[in-house]
């Protein structure tokens, strides 16, 4: 299987003296989604490489295993229903309905193969030259109990939806049956559910959320400011990303669009 096709239908963390702790971030210029199964035999490379991209700190990289390619003899482990919708409505507000894995989303206006490096950074490249795009400054700080989410007004005033992705920065699965059967592959700062925070309006907004919200299979966790909304996906207005377990704060200024 060259790919699977579905046809049409720097974080920087550190403690602080007395328990609190900041970290400074570079601008971020992307948020970076990847579309994977454990049943599709193209996979793994791109898996492999979303973990690289997770460690640059210029870039949020998220993980979104898909359900579709169940039916090949092994149900993904990981997979939600609500990320093949996620993939189907990108496809559907891009208008090419190109749905498959392994699809990295870039900024949510773009797509590229998911293990082409080469094809990702020209996405990146290419959506940074939206005025939009990394325009919303968002602060995550996680404190013993609960994390805190702040979106500030950013250059461009559109309206979108805010939301927290608990993540799991590491889950290694031995795959039992299907295309990968007999292979250990590890999948990165994978998504393990999704919580709406709010409507983004172009103001000023603060949320706090208890972490035991987050679930217990949880070391990390992305914010997206995106404009639309979850069945009308638009641009990333704006993303950060923290580690979860320690108190933290991670700033995620607006990346600088070389126009």
């Amino acid at each position: 299987m060259l790919r699977c096709r579905l046809s049409p239908a720097p974080l920087i963390a550190g403690l602080l003296i007395a328990s609190a702790a900041v970290a400074n971030a570079s601008e971020p210029r992307a948020l970076v989604e990847l579309f994977t199964s454990q049943g599709c035999s193209s996979c793994p490379p791109a898996d492999k490489l979303l973990g690289e991209l997770a460690a640059d700190p210029s870039l949020v990289a998220i993980s979104l295993p898909v359900d579709y390619w169940d039916y090949l003899g092994w149900k993904d482990t990981l997979a939600s229903a609500g990320h093949s919708a996620r993939q189907r409505a990108y496809a559907r507000v891009r208008g090419d309905r190109q749905v498959y894995t392994p699809q990295i989303v870039v900024n949510g206006l773009t797509h590229a193969l998911g293990s082409d490096r080469s094809a990702i950074e020209r996405a990146i490249t290419v959506t940074d030259r939206n005025a939009a795009v990394m325009s919303v400054p968002v602060v995550m700080s996680v404190g013993s109990t609960s994390l805190s989410v702040k979106v500030a007004a950013g250059k461009e005033h559109v309206g979108g939806e805010v939301w927290l992705c608990p993540l799991a920065r590491s889950v290694a699965v031995d795959i039992g049956h299907g295309e990968n059967h007999g292979r250990m592959v590890t999948y990165h700062n994978v998504v393990r559910r999704w919580l709406k925070l709010g409507d983004f309006a172009g103001t000023d907004a603060t949320w706090n959320v208890p972490l035991a919200d987050l679930g217990d299979d949880i070391d990390a966790a992305a914010v997206l400011v995106q404009q639309g909304s979850h069945d009308k996906l638009g641009l990333i207005l704006g993303a950060a990303f923290a580690p979860v377990g320690r108190q933290t704060t991670q700033v995620s200024e607006p990346a600088t669009n070389n126009r």
